[in-house]
């Protein structure tokens, strides 16, 4: 019984993904085929035009030879029509053996003075193309390109697409089969205990026992029926954690991809031979893909963490050592804006029983923020000191500080303090999350102190000798960044 509520719950919520992912597929081929299409179409008619402006306007006395030679450099098919429809050049099939083509669209258009385009099989070749044609001194020059060009680009962005979606929406698949499992669980218990008290089960029991069973049932149902309300209200919560969450990465992933689309378009429309602007387009093309793939390893890893995949490797490691590859590492990017950073080593034997590649990532994230948000000259301070039975590590820096009221809301999720500044330094709003993720996973704690213009101090702590940390991340690595 709670297998078939799981799956029938599971199969429901991985239908409507699914239909929403072949929706977006549909709708993404569409829009990518019509404005390639577009784009194809203005560049075919301005080579059409550099061709007839190479032949001096003169189409008529055009040879096979000829027309193969142009078509060729140009990667085209290439066909010229007389003022009466008659072929008098092709590229690809001797004149003689093609039909009056006065009817053909493109064609009627050029004849008829204006460029024209359509899209069909070509019935000589047998192979659907892009057909576009000008008029050039009473005849029609045309230009077909096969459409399986436009196909590729299309799949291409589809792929692109396809992925963007799969990430966006792993996680909420993820979080809607743990919780449609433990919600069949419970719904199975109350439908056993209903089917058998229907069946008279618990009133031979009843007869037995004098009456014991019956209020067994009755406390049992009550404490289920108040757990299944329980885990109701946290199931709405994490609906609207997860309707936040591919909210959020939608709109992430869809500035950066808008802006490769648009530059890329400009580059294809022309400016691909502007040598004052191309390459500061695909610097800007570079940075936006650049963005994509932080985003792409930043959910990522926040996935590994929260849904308990990713594999921690504790032992005791020296804190000193692990502060002074941080600083080694972050050094050179630092002295570009002249940022200086100094080291507070712990005692001597200061140690910490951590994941040392994990803790890296938690001191990397906290000290690239510290870097991006301290203007140059300052000074960032990366310390360790004993904490009980614990070591706390501190990053300390001169920067711009943070507001009183945002220190609550700092480790949700693509809170951003300065959205437009954090957008600009390249963040994805998902760095202090991962690391108090992280530093939770292993048994400690994290914390921030900051004030406007004074810099900020993050500090969090691990344990200081094997204090059941395998135990502590199990019991840190659900729900806890919101």
């Amino acid at each position: 019984m709670t297998a078939r509520i799981f799956l029938k719950l599971t199969a429901v919520v991985l239908g409507l993904l699914i239909v929403a992912v072949v929706a977006s597929d549909i709708l993404a081929a569409r829009v990518a085929s019509s404005n390639y299409i577009r784009s194809l179409t203005r560049d075919l008619i301005d080579e059409a035009r550099l061709l007839a402006r190479a032949r001096a306007g003169d189409l008529s006395g055009m040879k096979p030879d000829e027309a193969r030679a142009l078509a060729q450099a140009a990667g085209v098919r290439l066909t010229v029509v007389a003022p009466d429809g008659r072929v008098i050049a092709d590229s690809e099939v001797p004149a003689e053996k093609l039909e009056n083509h006065r009817n053909r669209p493109e064609i009627k258009q050029a004849l008829g003075g204006a460029p024209g385009w359509s899209v069909r099989r070509s019935p000589s070749i047998g192979s659907d193309f892009l057909y576009v044609a000008v008029p050039v001194a009473g005849h029609a020059l045309r230009l077909a390109v096969p459409l399986s060009e436009v196909d590729q680009q299309v799949n291409a962005i589809r792929r692109q697409m396809l992925v963007a979606v799969a990430l966006a929406f792993l996680p909420a698949v993820l979080l809607a089969a743990i919780f449609a499992r433990h919600v069949s669980g419970k719904l199975g218990r109350i439908i056993d205990y209903a089917t058998e008290l229907a069946q008279g089960n618990y009133r031979a029991r009843l007869d037995h026992s004098g009456g014991g069973e019956l209020g067994i049932l009755g406390r049992k149902l009550n404490e289920t029926g108040e757990q299944l309300e329980r885990e109701h209200a946290k199931l709405e919560r994490v609906e609207r954690i997860r309707k936040d969450f591919v909210m959020n990465v939608s709109h992430e992933l869809r500035t950066p991809l808008a802006s490769i689309q648009g530059y890329t378009e400009t580059l294809l429309d022309g400016a691909l031979d502007d040598s004052e602007n191309n390459v500061r387009f695909l610097s800007i093309i570079r940075q936006n893909a650049e963005r994509l793939a932080r985003l792409s390893a930043d959910l990522i890893t926040l996935s590994q963490v929260e849904l308990k995949t990713r594999v921690f490797r504790f032992a005791s490691h020296d804190v000193n050592r692990l502060l002074a590859d941080i600083g080694d590492s972050m050094r050179p990017i630092a002295e570009k804006k002249h940022i200086t950073i100094t080291l507070e080593p712990a005692c001597d034997e200061g140690e910490a029983y951590c994941d040392a590649e994990a803790t890296f990532q938690v001191l990397a994230n906290l000290l690239d923020n510290a870097v991006k948000y301290t203007p140059e000259g300052g000074s960032i301070t990366v310390g360790a000191r004993p904490a009980g039975e614990a070591i706390e590590i501190r990053v300390r820096d001169t920067g711009i500080g943070i507001p009183a009221e945002d220190l609550p809301r700092l480790f949700e999720r693509f809170y951003r303090v300065d959205k437009a500044r954090s957008r600009e330094l390249g963040g994805t709003g998902l760095g202090l999350a991962i690391v108090k993720h992280l530093v939770q996973s292993q048994g400690g704690e994290v914390r921030v102190e900051s004030e406007p213009g004074k810099g900020s101090l993050f500090a969090f702590t691990l344990p200081a000798r094997d204090q059941g940390a395998a135990e502590t991340a199990e019991e840190h690595a659900g729900f806890t960044v919101l």
